[in-house]
Order: C-alpha cells, then sequence, then structure tokens
C-alpha cells in the first residue's frame, strides 16, 4: 500500500511540471534596453530620472562600429522615480532593464534636500542589485554626469565604476559605497552616512560628444573627487582630499596609498603603503567620551628625492615618526571638520559609545550634535618602514660634473 501511494505522488508531480511553462517572467534581451548608469536629480514636483542604456551593436566584440556613441541616454520626470522610469517607454523603444546598474548618480541640489525617499525604490525592487556605487555630482547636476562620453571604457558608467575601484584599492583620498553601505550608514546608531562625489571637470557639450574620445586629451572628463558629509539623508558639505584621507585611516578603508615627508635639507621621502589597519575603541575618562585610535602601519620606500642615509637605522626611525606624524596630522584635520565645521558624525564615534557603553548613549543621543565637539580623540600609531625598493641610498645628491 505504501508504494503505491509513493507512485502516485511520483505520477502527479510529472504530471504538474509537465503543465509548467517554464520561466513564467522570462524576458528576451532583445525585449530590454541594459541600463548601466542611473541619475537622480530633483525637479518641481518630483524627480528627473536619465538612464544610461547601452547600444549593443556599439559596443560588440565583432563587427565594425558605425560611429554612432555606445550609449544613449534617456530621461523621464514624474512625481515618483518608479513613474518616471516607467515613463520613459514613452521614447525608448524596449523596457528598461535595471539588472546591471553600474552607478547610482545623485544631483547635489537633490542630496541637499534629501534622498532616502529617491533611494527607497532601488533599495526595494528585486530587480537592480545592491552592488553598485552610490555618487553625489558635485557642482552639476547627476544627468550632465552621465552624458559625458569617456575613452578607454565605451560606457560610461563603467568607466566610473572601474575609476573608483582601481582607486580605492591604491589611493587613499577614495573609498567605495554601494546601496547597501548607505542604508547601514543611515539606519547605524551614531552614524551619519558618507558618500563619494564626481565632478565634471572642461566642457560640457564637447565632453557630450564622440569628439571627445577621439582626442588625445579629452575636452571633458570626470574625475571622483571628495567625500560628501550628511545628516541624516540631507548632504550638509563636502570633505577636501587631505580630510578624505583622514577619513578613510579612521574607517579603516585604507588599502595601499602613497605619501610623502619633507628630507632633513629638503626634497621628499615617498612611501608606498603596503596594509594599513585601524581599530578604534570607546571609553569614559572623567565623564567625557575618548576615542582611542590605533593604526597600524606597514610601508616601504617608493622614492627619495634628497640626500639621506637609509642604511642608518636612526634615519629609518626618524622617517617612521615623521609618517606617524603624518598620518596624525591629517586624522586630526577630518576630526576637526566633522567635529566643528559641520557636526555630523561621519566617523561613528557616536556608534563606538553605544556599543561600548549603550546606558551613556542613551543619556547623549538626543543632544549628540553638542556633545561631539567633546569627543577627546587619542592616537597610537604604529609605523613600520618595512624596505627601501631595489636600492638603498640614492643616486640624487651624489651626481658628478
Amino acid at each position: 500500500m505504501k508504494r503505491i501511494v509513493i507512485l502516485l505522488l511520483a505520477i502527479c508531480a510529472a504530471s504538474s511540471a509537465l503543465l509548467l511553462s517554464g520561466c513564467w517572467n522570462r524576458r528576451e534581451l532583445n525585449d530590454l534596453g541594459i541600463m548601466m548608469g542611473t541619475a537622480i536629480d530633483k525637479e518641481a514636483g518630483g524627480y528627473r530620472v536619465s538612464a544610461q542604456v547601452v547600444d549593443p551593436a556599439e559596443v560588440a566584440v565583432k563587427g565594425a562600429a558605425s560611429g554612432r556613441s555606445p550609449v544613449t541616454m534617456y530621461t523621464a520626470t514624474g512625481p515618483t522615480v518608479f513613474e518616471a522610469i516607467r515613463k520613459m517607454t514613452e521614447t525608448s523603444p524596449r523596457k528598461i532593464y535595471a539588472g546591471h546598474i553600474r552607478v547610482l548618480i545623485l544631483g547635489e541640489a537633490l542630496a541637499r534636500e534629501g534622498i532616502a525617499q529617491a533611494l527607497d525604490l532601488l533599495s526595494r525592487d528585486s530587480e537592480p542589485r545592491t552592488d553598485f556605487y552610490l555618487m553625489v555630482a558635485r557642482g552639476t547636476t547627476a544627468q550632465n554626469v552621465l552624458k559625458i562620453l569617456t575613452p578607454l571604457e565605451k560606457i560610461p558608467a563603467n568607466k566610473l565604476f572601474f575609476s573608483l575601484n582601481a582607486s580605492n584599492e591604491v589611493w587613499a583620498p577614495t573609498t567605495t559605497f554601494t546601496m547597501d553601505d548607505f542604508v547601514n550608514q543611515l539606519v547605524t546608531e551614531g552614524e551619519n552616512p558618507v558618500l563619494t562625489g564626481v565632478q565634471l571637470v572642461g566642457n560640457q557639450r564637447q565632453g557630450e560628444s564622440n569628439r571627445n574620445v577621439q582626442e588625445v586629451e579629452p575636452s571633458a572628463h570626470l574625475v571622483v573627487r571628495g567625500l560628501a558629509l550628511f545628516r541624516r539623508d540631507k548632504l550638509v558639505g563636502w570633505l577636501n582630499e587631505e580630510e578624505s584621507i583622514g577619513y578613510n585611516i579612521l574607517m579603516n578603508h585604507v588599502k595601499s596609498t602613497v605619501g610623502h615627508v619633507a628630507c632633513p635639507d629638503g626634497g621628499k621621502v615617498v612611501t608606498e603603503v603596503l596594509r594599513n589597519r585601524t581599530k578604534r575603541k570607546a571609553r569614559l575618562a572623567n565623564g567625557r567620551p575618548v576615542i582611542d585610535v590605533h593604526v597600524t602601519t606597514v610601508a616601504d620606500v617608493a622614492e627619495v628625492e634628497c640626500k639621506i642615509d637609509l642604511n642608518n637605522p636612526a634615519m629609518i626611525r626618524q622617517l617612521e615618526r615623521q609618517f606617524a606624524q603624518e598620518a596624525q596630522r591629517l586624522m586630526d584635520t577630518t576630526v576637526d571638520a566633522v567635529q566643528h565645521r559641520f557636526r555630523v558624525d561621519a566617523l561613528g564615534f557616536g556608534h563606538a559609545i553605544y556599543m561600548a557603553h549603550p546606558r551613556v548613549w542613551k543619556k547623549w543621543r538626543g543632544d549628540w550634535q553638542n556633545v561631539l565637539p567633546l569627543v577627546q580623540v587619542r592616537y597610537h600609531i604604529h609605523f613600520h618602514l618595512r624596505r627601501t625598493a631595489t636600492v638603498n641610498n640614492s643616486f640624487v645628491g651624489q651626481t658628478k660634473e
């Protein structure tokens, strides 16, 4: 009897499988417009959404290109982001597909007014992945940023994605923020969000034409520059390059970078940071919040523009002290900016106190903007110069007549 029941169940399952028609929500590639970059700007009564859609024929490996732009831009306005995207079908011959977004650019005017509502769709919808990078257009609209054609990478959205990726790996002033990163910052107790900025440098009109990618030096290009500070979801200001370096050191974002200090008799010594690790601990001292910052850095000497004896251990120790002092100066600059100029806890000091002393944080939470400037930061920096590359002392200063 038991075997008969199992047999009947197997037959039912097989019959059900035959009745299914495959993927019920499948979409053919030829029916879709693949959106690689998205721009959202503030519009009266709603939003202006721009989609950078790839032209498959122009980016295909095989076949001669026709000379058309590798991407096209579709723009629509609506009271909500979703309605604006759907409204693009009035001009686009294909439904816009958001599953391959590389970058989302937010206009500075929108960022200053608040971006949480504009981002709700992209964080909620299952179609786009949440690993694309968020950036804020600095001094221009997000739409203008996506209009610029770029050399090397045919698709401008890819250019921004890969530029930020590469810079994040080897250059301390920049860092990456995905949708998940931003949402986590937004909802984390005692931490204000930060996003990367992107600037348009050069002639906007010429940057939109094919001529921009046909010249040795483009008339316009996009530069990843500066970090945008938010209070809740509203932009309040920008960190400059030095402050951005300090931010990334403090937040343990530095993977590798290059820096310099002055030689005793003029010139510079340059190092390549190979590893950097930052830990922060919160404590109370006489009822006052204190953040201990522990930084461990391993670096190699990369360039020497002066006559110094790198075989002398005392000189190596002196350079290590100088680089440690420079790191502290950069972090101090950032701390001063967030504590006094902007009064936004972009460094997550409040979160550190919340984790270490939740009862104390509960008392300070409502007045944290005024308590933040009172936080003391103590630095404990260990800078280790590992090697001097393939030579010890530089030939600089040893040249003959």
